[in-house]
């Protein structure tokens, strides 16, 4: 699961693999922690690492937006089954046959919007829980993200998923 998440953050391949390996070495976790708990720990020290790489690649990519006015979309809520897609059915998309497709559309996404998507969607963090993630580690242009800038982005993506889900029927 861990790959995953990071393949779909920076792309397939060695970057990936580090990110795992950063995300077991640092994560917090006891011998007698339940595994929810074990399992939140290593996705955070996994986004922080891949929310830092992301920034340096291109330190403007997680820029806070600044002014974000609301956009007129599909979707009013910034809930996974908003776009007609449950927690169950996104993951069977990730990993069975439409996983390619899923990975080209994500692929497409403008980094922000598709590294917020990652982290609420599918490592199942809040948008206050990515915000602090984007700010705290994705530099300074990343300091002033919000819980309403990741919901209304994090909606905006949904409705890209939406479409895409009906272009594909």
């Amino acid at each position: 699961g861990l790959y995953s998440i990071a393949s779909m953050l920076v792309g397939e391949g060695e970057d990936s693999i580090r990110l795992v390996e950063t995300a077991v070495t640092n994560a917090e976790v006891s011998d007698c922690a339940e595994p929810a708990e074990a399992r939140r720990s290593s996705r955070r020290a996994l986004t922080s690492a891949a929310i830092q790489l992301i920034a340096s690649r291109d330190p403007a990519s997680l820029s806070a937006p600044e002014n974000l006015e609301p956009a007129a979309t599909c979707i009013q809520d910034d809930d996974l089954d908003a776009a007609g897609v449950s927690r169950e059915e996104l993951e069977s998309m990730i990993a069975g046959p439409d996983r390619d497709r899923v990975r080209r559309w994500l692929e497409r996404l403008p980094t922000s919007m598709r590294t917020i998507f990652v982290l609420r969607a599918v490592a199942g963090f809040t948008s206050p829980e990515t915000a602090e993630l984007l700010a705290v580690n994705g530099g300074p242009q990343a300091a002033g993200w919000s819980a309403d800038a990741v919901r209304e982005l994090f909606r905006q993506g949904l409705c890209s998923l939406a479409s895409q889900l009906i272009h594909a029927t």
